[in-house]
């Protein structure tokens, strides 16, 4: 069974950082890529980054490039989520979710080869980011 458990969300001031980590397992974490979704009050569930250590694909959501990066520790089958220079604006849900690279690469054609946008399969319960003005 896949398990997804996110931890490391929290109330941060204006210009703050944290550190958001994706415990994964109950599958094969090389097979997969793990991305991290957010979702605010009223808004879509919009993309922030996903990552496959083991195909070394990486992408960003236009909105987060340059403050947040993501990274992988595949010994640990664990991702995670740098957050820096924290904003108002990025006060979200914030999801972990996973998905065969192989069916990513399926579908992404779909969604003009953007992998954030295609369907994910598997997913985190979520842990809350508050960022105070």
């Amino acid at each position: 069974e896949v398990q997804l458990v996110e931890s490391g969300g929290g109330l941060v001031q204006t210009g703050g950082s944290l550190r958001l980590t994706c415990a994964a397992s109950g599958f094969i974490f090389d097979d997969y890529a793990i991305a991290w979704f957010r979702q605010a009050p009223g808004k879509e569930r919009e993309g922030v980054a996903c990552i496959s250590g083991m195909y070394s694909i990486i992408d960003y959501a236009d909105s987060v490039k340059g403050r947040f990066t993501i990274s992988t520790d595949r010994d640990k089958a664990t991702v995670y989520l740098q957050m820096d220079s924290l904003q108002p604006e990025d006060t979200a849900v914030y999801y972990c979710a996973a998905e065969r690279v192989r069916k990513l690469a399926e579908r992404a054609p779909n969604y003009s080869g953007d992998p954030l946008a295609a369907p994910w399969d598997y997913w985190g319960q979520g842990t809350q980011v508050t960022v105070s003005s």
